[in-house]
């Protein structure tokens, strides 16, 4: 079951990624996949991995945004 959520966070992380031009939501899915996949990893939870995964890629993505909007 965990492997399946990893899969899917990753898929859709990757999906997001070359989709979007936001670096927000680019962020957040990348940060959801990773976290996902560190949380499934390590026993902690894929689902929990993904919630904190996907709250850190979007705070990166905002500040990466608003550096490049800056420029």
């Amino acid at each position: 079951m965990a492997q399946h959520i990893v899969r899917s966070a990753i898929a859709g992380s990757l999906l997001a990624l070359a989709v979007s031009a936001c670096g927000t939501a680019t962020g957040t899915a990348v940060g959801a996949g990773a976290g996902a996949a560190v949380g499934a990893g390590t026993g902690y939870g894929a689902g929990k991995g993904a919630l904190i995964g996907a709250g850190v890629g979007a705070a990166a993505g905002a500040v990466y945004d608003i550096t490049k909007h800056n420029n």
